[in-house]
């Protein structure tokens, strides 16, 4: 895989770049946290790229293949939708469970800091597309509260490749505290939005 990788990049740039991320929300097994540190590094030495094409080229990609969920939510049911996860959701890593999760958590959020916060989370970023087409979120504020959350996650990622180097690979390590961060940081952030609320019920 990382071979693979590596060719597409090395050879198409910026092209292949866009179909590494537009393929990561299609065939989960390639990450995002490999591509875009990877591409960073690869532009530090290449005379073809520079790190604001990288951001740009996966950032792009990241949101095209992230708005196919956003676009299948909006043109099925959820009854639909959970069929086919029960059906195929595990060629995906995705359970049933996962779409009634993210559902409820998007409708008592409001919806739109989800996408973008949730566009930054691993194993969130690309499902929370799903919530939103099903809930009909209009496509403006989705492609806006989307592409905030996807320049910051791919143009991170692609900046601490450039800067580790042939270390780039450590990314993926030093991920894991960052991650459980934002997602603590999302769930405060419900809870006092769900608090404030019902102050201003009573």
């Amino acid at each position: 895989m990382f071979n693979w990788i590596t060719t597409w990049i090395e050879s198409l740039g910026y092209v292949g770049i866009f179909g590494l991320m537009v393929l990561e929300h299609l065939f989960p097994p390639i990450p995002s946290e490999l591509v875009m540190p990877l591409a960073g590094f690869v532009s530090r030495n290449s005379s073809n790229m520079n790190l604001v094409g990288v951001i740009l080229s996966g950032s792009l990609g990241s949101l095209i293949g992230a708005s196919a969920w956003y676009v299948a939510g909006q043109l099925i049911s959820h009854e639909q939708m959970m069929g086919w996860v029960r059906r195929y959701g595990r060629w995906l890593t995705l359970k049933p469970r996962d779409i009634d999760k993210a559902m409820d958590f998007f409708h008592k959020s409001g919806g739109g800091w989800i996408v973008g916060a949730g566009r930054m989370v691993p194993g969130v970023r690309t499902y929370v597309s799903v919530p939103a087409g099903l809930s009909h979120m209009p496509l403006l504020p989705y492609l806006g509260y989307s592409a905030l959350g996807t320049l910051l996650w791919t143009g991170a990622l692609a900046v601490a490749g450039y800067i580790l180097g042939a270390q780039f690979e450590r990314v993926q390590v030093l991920l894991g505290p960052v991650s459980k961060i934002v997602l603590i940081s999302c769930a405060i952030a419900l809870i006092l939005w769900v608090a404030a609320r019902r102050r201003r019920q009573s």
